[in-house]
């Protein structure tokens, strides 16, 4: 390799948490000494971050890790990772191994942040490693974040769902609810603003639950007006928000701030109040209209 740089790729299936996660995957690999790039075949490390909510998720998962048989038989060097989603399903992570034994690292959507050292356990120790955190264990802050962007970034303000409906696996594969502190969002996005980011997309599986296990309290249109205050900042965007907690005083903070966009994602899911009531939806059709 020139100059000796290993080169990583970094493929993404999957939501903008999912996006947002390999960003700092990729953040994480530039603080190790690694290089970008888009070309498969010039990469020293490739890694696979999943999604099990999409359509077809396993089989693509499965057809990109059997195109690489062969190029890690030509390449023995080559390390290949696979996490996000996915990996938390039961067995999964099993069902990899044995299907495809020449994958090197197995991590899930809790423990990301164990990447590089789970990176110098495989060139020491010369063997795969599967670890999958069947829990979270708290909200890890700092860790570098290599942006797609330079004018607009996401920023997480909490992680995980609570709701359980009936045919989403999120809370499973991604915890149950976490709120970032007001402190800790506002540093990343005065810190994004420094950097010339004119635009931010505050995000989390159900933004409207933001601060509940926060103490003191503190709701997500408090967070959405904190934020509205910044200077040099111009537009503040959101998303997801579930219909049962969107409240009034989120759409008088849309109304009244001077940078909340005047958009809501507000996902309908199904004009039936019977199948809603089926889906543990919380609202029925009369409540969304």
């Amino acid at each position: 390799m020139e100059n000796n740089i290993k080169k990583f790729y970094i493929e993404t299936w999957g939501c903008q948490m999912n996006e947002e996660d390999s960003e700092k995957l990729s953040g994480m690999l530039k603080i190790s000494g690694y290089e970008k790039t888009d070309n498969k075949k010039s990469a020293n490390l490739i890694i696979f971050n999943t999604c099990c909510v999409r359509e077809n998720a396993e089989q693509k998962v499965f057809g990109n890790l059997g195109a690489l048989k062969s190029v890690k038989e030509k390449n023995p060097d080559l390390i290949i990772g696979i996490c996000g989603c996915m990996m938390q399903q039961d067995d999964m992570a099993n069902t990899i191994i044995k299907k495809f034994p020449f994958v090197d690292i197995i991590f899930g959507t809790h423990n990301s942040h164990m990447l590089p050292e789970y990176l110098n356990r495989v060139k020491q120790e010369g063997k795969s490693i599967v670890e999958i955190w069947d829990k979270e264990k708290g909200i890890v802050e700092g860790l570098p974040v290599d942006r797609l962007s330079k004018i607009k970034a996401f920023v997480t303000i909490m992680y995980g769902c609570n709701n359980f409906c009936t045919y989403c696996i999120v809370p499973y594969v991604r915890g149950r609810e976490r709120s970032r502190t007001p402190d800790d969002i506002e540093k990343e996005v005065r810190e994004l603003v420094e950097e010339g980011y004119k635009e931010i997309t505050l995000l989390g599986q159900n933004v409207n639950s933001y601060g509940k296990d926060l103490s003191p309290a503190l709701d997500f249109a408090d967070l959405l007006l904190r934020i509205d205050k910044i200077n040099g900042l111009e537009r503040i965007r959101f998303m997801t928000s579930h219909p049962k907690d969107l409240s009034f005083k989120v759409i008088e903070a849309v109304r009244d701030g001077e940078k909340i966009c005047e958009h809501i994602h507000l996902p309908v899911q199904s004009g039936s109040s019977r199948l809603l009531k089926k889906m543990n939806r919380h609202y029925d059709k009369k409540y969304y209209i």
